[in-house]
C-alpha cells in the first residue's frame, strides 16, 4: 500500500490520540524533544537503528494532516481547543465514516471493547479498503481486527504507554502478515517520535501490555514506596519524591545508553560492609524478585483476556 504523504485519521481520540498527534506534529515543526534520537528495535536484533534511512523517503511519509474523531460533540469542543487548527475534529458515527474516508492511515485508539462496533459501523468497513489501520486496542487481534475490516485493509497492532505523552514512551509493534515494508516504516517512524519503537510477533503482546502497558503503575509504586521511605527518615515530602523519580531515571537511563545488565550496575554500587547491600537485602528479605515477577505474570493473564468475546 503506497503512502504518500498520508493524512491520518485518529479513531476515539483520547489520551494517547492527543499524544500520537502532538509528538508526530513536534516532530514535524522541529521542537525540542524530550528523547532527541528517536530509536525502534527489531525483534531479532539488540541493535537500534533510526526510523528513517533516508530524507527523501523522510519527506514522502511525512502526515500531510490529522482527524481527529470522538464520540460526541462537546468532546469535540474541548479537543479542538486542545490540538487548535491544526487538526480537523470530526464526532458522532458520521464524523467516523468521514475521516476514515478522507483519510489514509487510521489509527483506532478506541476501548477495547468498543473496537468491533467502531469498525462494523456502516461505511466503515468500506472506507477502510486499501488503508493502513493502526490499532492501540489491548487484547485484540490482528485476526480479530482483520475480520471486521477488509482483505484489502493493512492491519498492524501497536501498544504504546503512557509515557509517550511527555515523549518517553515504549512502544511495541507488531505486523499483520500482508504488511508492506512501507506501512512498517511508517508506523514505526509516528511511535518513535513518542520514545522508543520496537517490533515484535504479536505473541508476545500480552506480556509487552503487562511490562510496558501497565508497567509505569507498577514503577510508580515504587518510587511512592522509595520516597515514603526517605520521608520516614526525615526528608521533606516534596524532595523525597524528586530524588526517588530522578533515581528511578537515572538507572533505567543507565541500562539503555550503556546496554549494561541491571546488575552490574547494582553491583557497582554495592560496597562490601555497606548501606546499599543491607538495603538489597532488605528488599530480598521481603520477597520483591518474585513480587515484581508475578506482578506481570498476574497482569500478563489478564491482558489475554481483554480482547475475548469481540468477534
Amino acid at each position: 500500500m503506497p503512502l504518500n504523504k498520508p493524512t491520518i485519521c485518529v479513531l476515539g481520540c483520547g489520551t494517547m490520540g492527543i499524544a500520537i498527534i502532538r509528538g508526530t506534529l513536534d516532530s514535524i515543526t522541529g521542537s525540542a524533544s524530550v528523547q532527541s534520537s528517536p530509536k525502534i528495535s527489531h525483534a531479532t536484533t539488540a541493535t537500534t537503528t533510526t526510523a528513517v534511512e533516508s530524507e527523501g523517503e523522510d519527506d514522502l511519509l511525512r502526515p500531510a494532516g490529522f482527524i481527529a474523531c470522538v464520540s460526541h460533540q462537546d468532546s469535540a469542543a474541548k479537543l479542538k481547543k486542545t490540538l487548535g487548527d491544526q487538526v480537523k475534529v470530526l464526532h458522532g458515527t458520521a464524523g467516523n465514516v468521514q475521516g476514515v474516508n478522507e483519510a489514509d492511515v487510521i489509527l483506532l485508539c478506541t476501548k477495547p471493547q468498543v473496537a468491533k462496533a467502531v469498525l462494523s459501523a456502516p461505511g466503515i468497513q468500506e472506507a477502510l479498503t486499501d488503508k493502513l489501520l493502526v490499532s492501540i486496542c489491548a487484547g485484540v487481534t490482528i485476526e480479530q481486527l482483520q475480520s471486521w475490516t477488509t482483505p484489502t485493509t493493512t492491519v498492524i497492532r501497536a501498544m504504546p504507554n503512557t509515557p509517550c505523552k511527555i515523549r518517553e514512551g515504549m512502544t511495541v509493534l507488531s505486523c499483520g502478515p500482508n504488511t508492506d515494508e512501507q506501512s512498517m516504516s511508517f508506523t514505526s517512524n509516528i511511535f518513535s517520535t513518542l520514545g522508543r519503537c520496537r517490533i515484535l510477533d504479536e505473541k508476545h503482546l500480552d506480556a509487552v501490555t503487562a511490562l510496558a502497558g501497565s508497567g509505569p503503575a507498577f514503577a510508580c509504586v515504587m518510587l511512592e514506596a522509595l520516597a515514603d521511605g526517605g520521608v520516614m527518615m526525615g526528608l521533606p515530602r516534596d524532595v523525597a519524591t524528586e530524588l526517588a523519580a530522578q533515581v528511578l531515571q537515572g538507572a533505567a537511563r543507565m541500562v539503555l545508553t550503556t546496554g549494561a545488565h541491571p546488575a552490574a550496575i547494582k553491583d557497582s554500587v554495592t560496597t562490601p560492609g555497606g548501606c546499599t547491600i543491607a538495603g538489597l537485602l532488605t528488599m530480598e528479605d521481603g520477597k520483591i524478585r518474585s513480587t515484581l515477577a508475578r506482578t506481570i505474570q498476574e497482569a500478563t493473564t489478564v491482558a489475554s483476556t481483554l480482547g475475548r468475546d469481540k468477534k
